[in-house]
């Protein structure tokens, strides 16, 4: 159950950033952020009172308002990381955020075993190749690479506390409901700032209503993609669910691969082989 919900989580996730990267070509980012985290939060909202969900309130929430704030903190992060480049070194560095989870897990007592650790190992090494490291030619500058490293640590972070947010279903739609409503709040205001210092919200176009339905699957992917998360790493070692929810990034370059008919690098196919070689691993382990 662990490894299916986990790679669930890889698969949404994969897809919301590829959505996510489509829709900032057309949209500043940090439209994208709130509008399809306010989408997110009125569904969320309605499941809430559609399940009593008001009934689950308690000192657990505070771990989602947590996750609220680091989320939205980490992704502004690691989209100035990628406007400030180049993206192949920031990309694969944003992987190492799978680093705190798997940290907090060892630190718990948890302790894979021979297979499971070798699993961890392939697939990271997997997921940084993938991600298409460049390994020459524009210097990287280093506020990219601080930017980048403070996202990873965010990322890390909302995997640790959204796990810790709830302990059973209604409860999980309530804590996910509060941690979208942190994030639209801490995005919000970020936008007004942004905007108040001469960025535009919008293009010259207007909002382009034809987004609506991409807005709105980048923000329920991603929510529903928290609470396969919270699920997997609530039925197994934190260490394995982390690891395998942390494959997002080769589903977005296969994601680029089909619908954009970007060629991967040779690199790149390699650190995909790697990862599928380390699931099997993991989930056999």
């Amino acid at each position: 159950m662990t490894a299916f919900f986990a790679l669930a989580t890889s698969l949404l996730w994969g897809l919301a950033d590829f959505g996510g990267g489509m829709l900032t070509r057309r949209l500043p980012a940090l439209t994208v952020v709130v509008v399809s985290q306010g989408i997110a939060a009125a569904v969320l909202g309605a499941i809430v009172v559609a399940t009593g969900g008001w009934s689950e309130a308690g000192p657990l929430l505070w771990f989602a308002f947590a996750a609220g704030l680091a989320g939205p903190v980490a992704l502004i992060c690691f989209y100035k990381a990628l406007a400030l480049g180049p993206m192949g070194v920031v990309s694969p560095l944003g992987t190492l955020s799978v680093a705190v989870p798997v940290g907090v897990g060892l630190c718990l007592g948890e302790r894979p075993g021979p297979v499971q650790a070798a699993g961890i190992a392939v697939a990271v090494v997997g997921v940084i190749l993938a991600g298409g490291p460049q390994l020459r030619g524009a210097p990287v500058q280093r506020q990219a690479i601080v930017l980048t490293l403070i996202a990873a640590l965010g990322f890390g972070t909302v995997f640790v506390l959204i796990a810790e947010a709830s302990t059973t279903v209604t409860g999980l739609f309530l804590a996910l409901f509060v941690q979208r409503l942190v994030n639209v709040a801490v995005g919000g205001t970020a936008l007004y700032v942004s905007v108040r210092r001469g960025a535009p919200a919008l293009p010259t176009t207007g909002f382009p209503w034809p987004s609506l339905p991409a807005l709105a699957f980048v923000g329920l992917a991603d929510v529903a993609a928290n609470g396969t998360y919270s699920v997997a790493a609530q039925h197994g070692p934190v260490t394995v669910a982390a690891v395998l929810a942390s494959l997002y990034p080769v589903v977005t370059a296969l994601a680029a691969r089909g619908f954009l008919s970007e060629r991967l690098r040779t690199l790149q196919a390699a650190g995909a082989g790697l990862a599928l070689v380390g699931t099997l691993l993991l989930a056999t382990g």
